[in-house]
């Protein structure tokens, strides 16, 4: 399958889609970084600038096109401008270049709060040009963590096809998913569902809750889970020690937060060192309000020269060693890279003579770019149901 890519960044459809044998007939993308990065690993692509000048016959026809429109004007932690923002007014931009291709299949993404800024008229303006273009659509929210990546990553996918809605259901919902028919009970039951204590207690056997039960033992507590370093149960008193996965990575700042407004900062466990080996050091420490002595956050490890943290920061010290104690680093932009399904060191890419692209813009595009898997399956989807006659 041709395809063209707007909004390119660092062309996360292009990195899943290589495998199925499908080819871009164009890459769009005015980032100057993100557009070094393009250069590098596709230098044969025609690479456009603004998408919006993009006209019919100006690349060979293509049967998809696949664009993620700036998220800014929609995201919770934006002004939530919707269609009125710069940014925002570019899913309609989309719209228009969809009407001058006229592409058999379209694939775009956006972050959920498009769901609902403007009290839901941006998402409805954008499908309703969709429509009268011609394509029928589905929507979906799919989220990366359920899709092989360790980060929380909810997008919305809108899938479209010439003429017919239901070839794009079929893309975003498998049929399994639509079924109802779940198995039917041996007999008619009237109790309350049971806790998930009252549940533990009876081996799973489903007994209900019972006229004695206390209003504690009716609410049911959260369910613990192993610690990966002790193996002992975490409660749900300890359970915010415990780190499933990244939080949602961004490209502003690259800043992630569990509420969605993306003010917090990725995390991810690092190690603390005991204050033996803190003091045998000349390492720093502090006191808490009953003069107990606790070790401080040890620093990241230095990735220059690969030596181990030190206190005056010239990262001259040893390796750390592991213990009980946990604390909290940054992300490394080759983490990112892998919490995103990119290839190691995608985007770290020569700049000049014996130069590479710092972090910064590294951290940037990555947490602008979509997940690699999602977009992997969504382009199965797509080819299966395209095979379809």
């Amino acid at each position: 399958m041709i395809y063209g890519s707007v909004c390119s960044g660092i062309e996360a459809a292009t990195a899943a889609w290589h495998s199925l044998g499908w080819r871009p007939a164009f890459f769009s993308e005015i980032e100057k970084n993100s557009r070094l990065v393009l250069k590098h690993h596709y230098p044969d692509v025609p690479l456009h600038g603004d998408f919006t000048t993009i006209k019919d016959g100006d690349y060979e026809p293509i049967r998809l096109l696949v664009g993620g429109t700036p998220c800014q004007d929609f995201s919770v932690a934006g002004l939530r401008k919707g269609i009125d923002g710069d940014r925002g007014n570019l899913s309609l931009q989309f719209v228009f270049l969809l009407k001058r291709l006229r592409p058999l299949w379209f694939l775009w993404e956006n972050v959920p709060g498009v769901l609902s800024v403007n009290q839901g008229r941006a998402f409805s303006a954008f499908l309703g040009g969709v429509a009268e273009c011609g394509y029928g659509f589905a929507y979906r929210v799919l989220d990366a963590q359920y899709f092989g990546l360790a980060q929380r990553r909810k997008r919305v996918f809108v899938v479209g096809y010439l003429g017919d809605w239901r070839r794009a259901a079929a893309v975003l919902f498998e049929q399994e998913s639509l079924r109802w028919n779940t198995p039917p009970s041996r007999q008619a039951g009237e109790t309350i569902t049971p806790t998930i204590r009252s549940g533990a207690e009876n081996g799973g056997r489903g007994h209900g809750a019972r006229s004695g039960d206390s209003k504690d033992e009716l609410i049911a507590p959260v369910a613990g889970t192993l610690g990966a370093r002790t193996g002992r149960s975490i409660g749900a008193q300890d359970a915010a020690s415990a780190h499933m996965v990244a939080h949602t990575l961004r490209g502003e700042g690259y800043d992630a937060s569990e509420d969605g407004t993306g003010r917090g900062t990725p995390l991810v466990p690092d190690i603390a060192l005991p204050l033996s080996t803190r003091a045998d050091r000349g390492g720093s420490h502090r006191e808490t309000e009953g003069n107990n002595l606790i070790p401080e956050v040890s620093p990241a490890l230095k990735a220059r020269d690969h030596k181990g943290p030190s206190s005056d920061g010239d990262g001259d010290g040893a390796p750390l060693i592991p213990t009980s104690k946990m604390g909290v680093r940054r992300l490394t932009p080759l983490e990112c890279e892998r919490l995103h399904g990119f290839p190691d060191n995608f985007t770290l890419i020569p700049t000049g003579k014996e130069k590479f692209l710092a972090d910064g813009p590294r951290y940037k595009m990555i947490g602008n770019s979509m997940a690699v898997p999602v977009m992997s399956w969504l382009g199965e989807r797509i080819q299966l149901i395209d095979g379809i006659t």
